[in-house]
């Protein structure tokens, strides 16, 4: 990587699938927001095999990267630095090209999810629980981290799994205890629950929500509502969606690619909410 130039304005999200990614959408409406005219954000269909390649091609006119699937883990060693929040779930969402052409690596899907939940009240928990196990709960671990002061319990649907999420709160200092996914109804009682798991997975939950539910975060933003989301808003609950997350890990993102801040949160929950709408 080269040294970047002061009139670096181009970024991209990377991934594989990547043709549905809202992130263009959000990334641009910053950048209209911003009056940042000669900024551009596009997407690139790229394997964990072809990631490297990629980088090599870049010229100093880039000033940083989104990453998804299956990316987040397989760009760390191309980078020279990440920070603690990545290091914490060895996943890197967000790379940054700095002005003397280091490539720095953080992960902004854990404080967005914090975001998120504070947009929505939530300052501290006393316990939570999770649906899934997959790598997005590993980040919802970490958030959590940050706001509940007690115990987690995790709804797998595996030994493996379960393994695996306890080794996380191990690391992350969280208190986890897992139960197996056929009692995940008893999750619906928590003072907050996160869905980790891909659509459709927690639609037989919905007849389970109680009457006076708390807070479900379903990262889930398309289909949206999922059943489990529209039910538990049916019953009076407060409801975080994906394009919450997605908004909000993006925010962080436009900040620390661009260095202008504050990012322009309505205009670009507005802009994913058009997109979506549209679909």
């Amino acid at each position: 990587m080269t040294a970047q130039a002061t009139d670096a304005h181009r970024a991209a999200v990377l991934g594989s699938p990547i043709a549905h990614s809202l992130s263009p959408v959000l990334h641009r409406a910053a950048y209209r927001a911003l009056g940042l005219d000669d900024w551009s954000y596009d997407r690139f269909q790229v394997e964990e095999e072809g990631l490297p390649g990629f980088f090599g091609e870049l010229g100093p006119e880039w000033a940083g990267l989104s990453l998804t699937m299956p990316l987040k883990r397989a760009v760390i060693p191309l980078l020279d630095e990440i920070s603690d929040t990545a290091a914490s779930v060895e996943a890197v969402n967000t790379v940054v090209f700095t002005e003397d052409g280091r490539c720095v690596g953080d992960n902004t899907d854990i404080p967005g999810m914090v975001a998120a939940l504070r947009e929505c009240g939530i300052e501290q928990v006393d316990s939570a629980a999770i649906l899934g196990a997959g790598a997005t709960a590993s980040s919802a671990l970490a958030a959590l981290a940050r706001i509940c002061t007690g115990e987690v319990v995790a709804y797998v649907r595996s030994a493996e799994r379960a393994a695996e999420m306890r080794q996380w709160g191990e690391r992350l200092d969280v208190e986890v205890r897992t139960r197996d996914w056929a009692d995940a109804h008893q999750a619906l009682r928590a003072p907050l629950v996160i869905a980790t798991t891909p659509a459709g997975t927690t639609d037989a939950l919905a007849a389970a929500v109680p009457e006076r539910p708390a807070t479900l975060f379903d990262v889930l933003y398309e289909p949206w509502p999922t059943d489990l989301a529209a039910r538990w808003s049916a019953y009076g609950g407060a409801v975080v969606s994906g394009l919450d997350l997605l908004v909000h890990q993006a925010v962080l993102q436009v900040e620390q690619m661009t260095g202008r801040s504050p990012a322009p949160l309505d205009a670009m929950r507005k802009a994913g909410e058009q997109a979506l709408a549209r679909r």
